[in-house]
């Protein structure tokens, strides 16, 4: 089975689900650095579809961007042209397999497309 994980190496729990996807067998991971290759619009918008999420619940509310952009944060449309431009603003890890995409939070929920 091939696993795909928009992954921040910075983050404590993406690195947890990606040892949980690492440590599984069968499992072909490819890892996406979603800060150095920032996802299109289109990409988070069919991810974010896929896992059954919208953008204001996977956006990272906490994050100094949205102030300083003066996100409204329940916009979807806003949230996701805000995430394209800042893919910090994408919670993480995510985590992309053919059964379907979550977000791995806690990491564990990694296991529930695998």
């Amino acid at each position: 089975m091939k696993a795909s994980i928009w992954h921040n190496s910075r983050c404590s729990k993406s690195r947890q689900a990606l040892a949980i996807l690492t440590e599984m067998p069968g499992v072909e991971v490819e890892v996406f650095d979603y800060l150095k290759t920032p996802p299109t619009r289109t990409e988070i918008e069919a991810v974010l579809a896929r896992a059954g999420v919208r953008p204001s619940e996977a956006v990272r509310k906490g994050e100094a961007v949205v102030k300083d952009i003066g996100l409204d944060t329940s916009d979807d449309a806003a949230v996701l042209d805000a995430m394209a431009r800042h893919p910090i603003l994408i919670e993480r890890p995510i985590v992309i397999t053919d059964k379907g995409a979550v977000i791995a939070r806690p990491p564990e929920k990694a296991r529930d497309v695998l």
